[in-house]
């Protein structure tokens, strides 16, 4: 893309490891992914770049995943521009751990979208990898309707060999992807095991 945006405080949404995240100044539907980290980093842009590509040419319906559109020049350098995650009064959605820290759903409804979306991973075969639950929205998308959207943390933690067997290699997909669910669900245990001692 040849448009360039300039970004401000004011477009601010949150600050990750390696990326601060921005809302799109001219489409509240986006948001704008820009590495903060000076020197050494993880590529993190170019990986979720190649990965959504990735599914996108395997066809992988993007139902609980935020989809990547390209890259954009801005004031603080080159972005990643994804769908942000709006609930259907067009508000932002809330991750999955304030949903359970603060109790909004029912016991039997948050075993229900954690059940739905180990389905969906494991039926397309998707890299959670940086598996926090702060990775995870619970999105409204109908009144009193949820699902689970990842926002970040997919493919790997890294470009490189380990990355592209990944791509390449089924079986050792399956067993990462087996191996990292696990993480998540014993992270989903103990937040609620934190919220109800």
């Amino acid at each position: 893309m040849n448009e360039k945006v300039v970004l401000s405080n004011k477009y601010f949404l949150a600050k990750g490891g390696e990326r601060d995240c921005y809302i799109h100044p001219n489409d509240n539907s986006k948001v704008i992914k820009i590495v903060h980290r000076k020197g050494k980093h993880n590529n993190q842009n170019e990986l979720e770049y190649i990965y959504n590509k990735f599914l996108l040419n395997n066809a992988i319906p993007f139902t609980h995943l935020t989809k990547c559109i390209g890259f954009i020049n801005t004031n603080l350098g080159q972005g990643l521009i994804f769908d942000r995650v709006l609930d259907y009064n067009n508000k932002q959605s809330s991750s999955f751990k304030d949903f359970l820290q603060n109790k909004l759903l029912s016991n039997e409804e948050e075993n229900r979208l954690v059940e739905e979306l180990k389905e969906y991973i494991f039926t397309y075969n998707i890299l959670f990898i940086d598996v926090d639950l702060s990775n995870v929205f619970c999105c409204e998308y109908k009144k009193n309707n949820y699902r689970l959207v990842i926002i970040d943390g997919l493919g790997a933690r890294r470009t490189g060999w380990r990355f592209n067997l990944y791509l390449k290699s089924r079986s050792f997909t399956k067993y990462k992807i087996k191996k990292q669910w696990k993480k998540f669900f014993k992270n989903f245990q103990n937040t609620k095991s934190k919220i109800y001692e």
